[in-house]
């Protein structure tokens, strides 16, 4: 299916409050996050406990000392022109469908997509949203940290493929088991590929939950965590796509300077899942994470757009995180229109050629005779797998 080609005193204080408000107004739109400038940025779920989820997001803050989101009223990430011409993604066209799976649901993400869209001239979406058991979205409740996520996700699917449907399936709860159930509701809503952007700690009967992320055909991307060295699930799970993070610099006309292993992109070794027999290294006798990487870093963020939680019209944020990765390559995937038959990772160890070998930088320490596990390196390593998208997309 390749195809080429977000009363007195009253009246004075009233007053105050507005010129106060429009003063910070003004000055939090022009305090703009240039991509591949440091910036600070906080996580925007919560760890969960095991059996349950937590998103992999993470948002660029006005300071260090500062909790505040840096909101602003434009766009100040990377935009999708500038991720398409990194990766080598101008001149395909895609049309499969791509699920979006996270908890809850923001009450506001057909309007913000739909700016998000209109910012950056990508055209009106194919848009459905339902919950776990494909009834409607409007039985899930909201929760803003999620919400974030699924703007997020969806926007970064709209980038990279502006022309595939979107389902966004909301879960009931951020519990494996709510969420396995929506991947599952994905797979029958006929999607190609189904994006999770969240993950959790190893446990012992995790196995039980595999099933859900294995449909032979569709192509399954989950995020590698953004908590460095250190592997979770889903995607750990050998069925599907782990994505790992990177630091991707920018030249001038928008084309890949340098990419770098993401210190907090998640890898490692599998406490429970059997090694895939697609996975060859030596340092782990079971499932090795990641399989491929995207950009991730905060200080190389994304423009995010969404009103959900938002107040005074700055709805423009700066993401970093796997979570940026994950529906990057999922989209990916929709785009090229690739042969997604068995296990699509897969594909990405018998084509490295083809992918950007990321070989430097780590996201944590490791054992002698398992640094790849946590370095970047020539050929194969955890944090960014086989490497990251470059232009052929042969692996895809």
């Amino acid at each position: 299916m390749r195809h080429r080609h977000v009363l007195a005193a009253a009246t004075a204080a009233a007053t105050l409050l507005a010129l106060t408000t429009a003063t910070a107004t003004a000055a939090a739109a022009t305090t703009a996050a240039t991509p591949g400038t440091p910036h600070s940025s906080k996580r925007v779920c919560a760890n969960a406990p095991a059996g349950f989820a937590a998103c992999q997001a993470r948002v660029v803050t006005s300071s260090a000392k500062s909790l505040r989101p840096l909101a602003t009223a434009g766009p100040t990430g990377y935009s999708p022109a500038q991720l398409n011409t990194a990766y080598g993604l101008t001149g395909f066209t895609g049309t499969a469908k791509i699920a979006i799976v996270d908890a809850f649901a923001s009450p506001n993400a057909a309007s913000d997509l739909a700016a998000y869209r209109s910012q950056f001239g990508l055209g009106t979406a194919s848009f459905t949203q339902v919950n776990q058991t494909g009834g409607p979205i409007t039985t899930v409740s909201g929760d803003v940290g999620w919400g974030h996520e699924e703007m997020l996700d969806l926007d970064m699917a709209s980038a990279i493929c502006p022309g595939c449907p979107l389902l966004y399936i909301g879960s009931k709860s951020n519990s494996f088991t709510d969420l396995a159930a929506a991947v599952n509701q994905g797979a029958a809503q006929g999607a190609q590929v189904i994006s999770n952007s969240y993950g959790g700690s190893e446990f012992f009967t995790e196995i039980t939950l595999a099933s859900a992320y294995n449909h032979p055909g569709i192509a399954i991307t989950a995020s590698s965590g953004d908590s460095g060295f250190g592997a979770q699930i889903p995607a750990a799970f050998k069925t599907v796509t782990a994505v790992g993070g990177t630091t991707l610099t920018l030249n001038t006309d928008s084309t890949r300077k340098s990419e770098t292993v993401w210190s907090g992109a998640g890898s490692g070794c599998s406490r429970y899942i059997s090694k895939p027999s697609w996975q060859t290294d030596s340092g782990c006798s079971r499932r090795t994470i990641a399989d491929v990487a995207a950009d991730a870093d905060p200080a190389t963020g994304v423009s995010i757009y969404d009103t959900f939680g938002s107040s005074g019209g700055l709805n423009w944020l700066v993401f970093g995180g796997t979570s940026v990765a994950a529906p990057i390559i999922g989209a990916i995937y929709a785009l090229t229109g690739s042969d997604t038959a068995g296990v699509p990772a897969q594909l990405a160890y018998t084509s490295r050629a083809s992918l950007f070998d990321v070989t430097s930088g780590n996201n944590g320490s490791c054992s002698r005779g398992t640094q790849y596990l946590c370095t970047g390196g020539t050929g194969y390593d955890g944090p960014t797998g086989n490497g990251t998208p470059n232009a052929s997309l042969a692996p895809f």
